[in-house]
């Protein structure tokens, strides 16, 4: 085997394993006090990609890797009722590359209130 093969092998199998792979945005809850917020981070082509939120353009923090801090109630606002995910899009100025994501919210954010009267547990 040539060693121009060994390195072409090498690159590929370096692409293939999840570390290398470009990073999906993450959304985890985090205090703002006085209110909760979704921090959402990603990473973008350029530090002037716009990002968007469910179709709303958004100012971020940092460079190609970013974050933002929204409200729980904006997120519900932007956000089809129950849902699991939201759309994150990156798009470079001047061109035509737009790329879309999705990032999972935590487990029943978006889901409905319910008040409890009472709740019974039984050990069977």
């Amino acid at each position: 085997m040539r060693s121009t093969d060994r390195i072409v092998i090498a690159l590929l199998a370096a692409a293939a394993m999840p570390g290398v792979a470009a990073a999906e945005p993450q959304a985890r809850l985090v205090s703002c006090e006085p209110v909760d917020c979704l921090q959402i981070s990603g990473t973008r082509a350029t530090r002037g990609s716009a990002v968007f939120i469910n179709g709303h353009p958004i100012a971020v923090e940092g460079g190609r890797r970013w974050r933002i801090r929204l409200p729980v109630e904006t997120v519900r606002g932007w956000s089809s009722p129950r849902a699991r995910t939201i759309r994150v899009a990156t798009a470079t100025p001047g061109t035509e590359d737009r790329v879309e994501e999705e990032a999972d919210l935590p487990i029943g954010l978006l889901g409905g209130r319910i008040d409890l009267a009472a709740l019974v547990v039984r050990l069977h």
